[in-house]
């Protein structure tokens, strides 16, 4: 069982991939109303345990950019469908097991849905100990 979050909690975001039109297709029009209920509950349950921060669906369409100031610019979608982001829940958990918990609870997952579990970080790990290498002014 997921606890409330304690003063220490860490945020984490939950992607959710896979979540194009073709995985809901076979649903009825009542099916897609219980999914969404369920959706609703599952985030409702997390807010009002103090767990989530934000969440939102993404559209279809959007742009990547790429390439020395974003001079590459390609129309969505960008992936193989698997691969898409169609949308995140940012929850407060205390580490990365409570958060994977948390992502467990998804209603989409038994449809194919994924859920990537990420920690949000201060700095980027990539520039971790830029600063202590930088030199003195």
């Amino acid at each position: 069982m997921v606890s409330s979050p304690s003063a220490a909690s860490t945020p984490f975001l939950l992607l959710f991939r896979n979540t194009g039109p073709d995985v809901h297709q076979h649903l009825t029009a009542e099916q897609r109303l219980e999914l969404t209920k369920q959706w609703n509950d599952w985030y409702d349950g997390l807010a009002a345990r103090g767990q989530a921060i934000q969440g939102s669906p993404l559209g279809f369409e959007g742009r990547v950019l790429s390439g020395p100031q974003g001079r590459k610019v390609i129309d969505g979608p960008y992936a193989e469908a698997k691969e898409v982001v169609g949308g995140f829940v940012m929850v407060r958990a205390a580490d990365l097991d409570e958060a994977t918990e948390l992502a467990k609870g998804c209603p989409g997952l038994p449809l194919g849905l994924t859920v990537e579990v990420r920690p949000l970080v201060p700095v980027s790990p990539v520039l971790e100990g830029v600063q202590a290498h930088a030199p003195q002014a």
